[in-house]
């Protein structure tokens, strides 16, 4: 991938600009698709531009890379992209309807199908973790997890969608056509986002890894922040749009978690099959030991994330503690096994807490219930 790193000023504002399209297209999605599949579907197709740039890393078989890109998207979407959620809430409820201390993000029953699919997908990562390697075996498997999750998700329809007026203009201009226009111009919208991030991606990664030797700048660090920040800007922009409301909020969060599920499952299968084809038969991918430091930091955030959500509920101390320790290990690369085990024994306080009942098992009830309900 031998990109100058001027190419930067064409490469990263085209992958965002496909990143809106597709966006934009997706969210227009909503109204032409049956409500259960909505959030699932429109988390997978925001989350495109990052499949397409984990992709090309893949098929130049940089493993270092691959590791970076990926626990950095998932990395943002919790440590900053929860948050971001949280503080946009708390901030439009003003200062007569409560205050910040007291402001919480209340999930709904459906929403404990999505709480609990974090579940799966981590714990098989801890396993990809102790072995040290993603093979072809292991994507089939994370594969299978999120094609239950799809279909689960599909069985347990979502109560509302966006309402039209919060909508961007060209998600809002693709449901104004009528009848089969409708389609056309959602298709249209999103074969051209798919177009130009197929042109742009691997460009896109030579230029980024080109401009982190011109800044000074380690390219694991570069590909890890900068690649996911752009790919997932334009979902952050929806998922705030979301939070201002009240009722919106809770799919604002299922957004994000949404996305967190694809990107364990879906967007990790596609490195050890990427990985392969590139390699010309099936072939593991190795992690050495800061590859595997990655990961375990990585799931240990997300475990923590999931026990917050495990009552149904996100509040501020649980928001700002994973802000605060996303930014640590974003500002200082060296603090990451001391953040890795404040992660794990906050985790562990919190199941305390479960065990001896001073917080509830609300996610298990729900899902129960939502269970019985839709799928049994």
């Amino acid at each position: 991938m031998d990109v100058p790193a001027v190419a930067a000023l064409w490469t990263f504002p085209a992958v965002l600009l496909a990143a809106f399209l597709l966006a934009w297209a997706a969210e227009a999605s909503q109204f032409l698709i049956s409500q259960g599949l909505a959030l699932a579907l429109l988390a997978w197709l925001q989350t495109m531009p990052e499949f397409a740039v984990e992709g090309v890393i893949a098929w130049h078989r940089d493993v270092s890379l691959m590791t970076a890109n990926f626990t950095g998207a998932i990395r943002l979407l919790v440590g900053l992209g929860w948050p971001m959620v949280f503080a946009v809430r708390a901030l439009h409820l003003g200062r007569k309807e409560n205050t910040f201390l007291d402001t919480r993000i209340v999930l709904e029953t459906e929403h404990s199908v999505e709480v609990l699919s974090l579940l799966p997908p981590m714990a098989y990562f801890l396993w990809i973790i102790l072995k040290g390697s993603l093979t072809v075996w292991d994507a089939a498997a994370l594969l299978a997890i999120y094609a239950f999750y799809f279909w689960l998700v599909s069985r347990i329809p979502s109560k509302e969608h966006e309402e039209v007026e919060d909508m961007p203009r060209v998600s809002r201009w693709i449901l104004s056509r009528k009848g089969a226009a409708r389609a056309v111009a959602a298709i249209a919208v999103f074969a051209a986002g798919g177009a130009l991030l197929l042109g742009t991606a691997e460009p896109f990664v030579g230029s980024m890894m080109s401009l982190s030797v011109t800044l000074g700048v380690p390219t694991f660090v570069f590909v890890q922040w900068v690649s996911p920040l752009l790919s997932e800007f334009p979902e952050k922009v929806s998922a705030f749009a979301w939070a201002r409301k009240v009722t919106k909020a809770p799919m604002a969060m299922m957004n994000m978690v949404s996305s967190n599920i694809n990107e364990w499952t879906v967007l990790a299968a596609l490195v050890p099959i990427v990985y392969s084809i590139s390699c010309g038969k099936p072939t593991a991918v190795v992690f050495d030991a800061p590859q595997k430091l990655e990961l375990a930091l990585t799931l240990a955030q997300s475990v923590l994330g999931f026990f917050f959500l495990l009552n149904m509920e996100f509040r501020w101390h649980e928001a700002l503690g994973l802000f605060v320790l996303w930014l640590v290990q974003f500002v200082f690369p060296n603090t990451h096994v001391p953040v890795m085990f404040v992660y794990l024994g906050w985790a562990g306080i919190e199941l305390i807490l479960l065990l001896t009942g001073r917080r509830r098992w609300a996610a298990f009830t729900a899902f129960r219930k939502e269970w019985a309900r839709h799928a049994a």
